[in-house]
């Protein structure tokens, strides 16, 4: 089978159970150390839901990542530009975003917008940084979804779990998502540093998320990163105006 990052021959490593009732093969590659399954038959009946039942950590995880975020974007990019979430599932991460003062917008063809409607993303619109989150491991063809993301901004902020470097068995590794089948694609650091390379970006670890980006950050600035967990976040956001109002003013005059 061939690499879908990379293009080259891959080796198969394991089968696995998923949906308790698919055997499935994996395929490594060597080159640049991408993980995928084959070919995936079952995602019809993986995705009865788009967001999983067993996604238990979902608003934790908005609300860690809005604070890395406040960080992220408001000392490295311009923070009165236009962000785009991508796959941004129910719009809970945008109304989160929105509400502490960015300008975000939502994007993804498989869940219903709840919680940010009216803010969808236009295509004639510039943003300054594409966010996307659990979704790279759901990617069918990794590297036309990325294009396209290129094609909205050169940077893109993102989080997935790497690979370990010493492949885990299927009963080892949670991530493989053998209950939900969802999870097709798996990259490992090389696997990112080879995207970032093919298109003339930079790689940048920030600690649970990851950046291909235009953009180079020093690892002096990448620890200040680290000090949303005291509260650096909290301080950066009384430097900014919450859309809260604006917005419901906005959806007001629209009914």
């Amino acid at each position: 089978m061939t690499c879908k990052i990379c293009n080259q021959e891959t080796k198969q490593i394991f089968k696995a159970k998923i949906l308790n009732k698919h055997e499935i093969y994996y395929f490594y590659c060597e080159h640049c150390g991408f993980l995928q399954t084959e070919e995936p038959y079952w995602l019809d009946e993986a995705y009865g839901e788009s967001i999983n039942v067993s996604d238990t950590g979902y608003m934790q995880r908005n609300i860690n990542i809005s604070q890395k975020l406040t960080i992220l974007l408001a000392l490295f990019f311009d923070k009165k530009a236009k962000f785009l979430d991508y796959a941004g599932g129910y719009g809970v991460f945008v109304r989160m975003m929105r509400d502490i003062g960015f300008d975000f917008y939502w994007d993804d063809k498989y869940t219903t917008n709840l919680f940010a409607r009216g803010f969808e993303y236009n295509n004639l619109d510039k943003y300054e940084a594409v966010t996307t989150f659990e979704s790279f491991e759901h990617f069918v063809n990794p590297m036309v979804e990325i294009e396209n993301l290129l094609k909205v901004s050169k940077n893109i902020i993102f989080s997935t779990e790497l690979l370990p470097n010493l492949i885990p068995k299927p009963e080892d590794w949670w991530y493989y998502g053998l209950d939900h089948g969802q999870h097709i694609s798996f990259y490992s650091i090389r696997t990112l540093e080879f995207i970032a390379k093919k298109y003339n970006l930079n790689y940048i670890n920030l600690s649970g998320l990851h950046m291909l980006s235009e953009k180079k950050i020093s690892n002096l600035q990448l620890k200040i990163l680290k000090l949303s967990k005291f509260g650096l976040h909290k301080l950066l956001k009384k430097q900014l105006k919450s859309k809260t109002w604006e917005d419901y003013l906005k959806m007001s005059e629209k009914k």
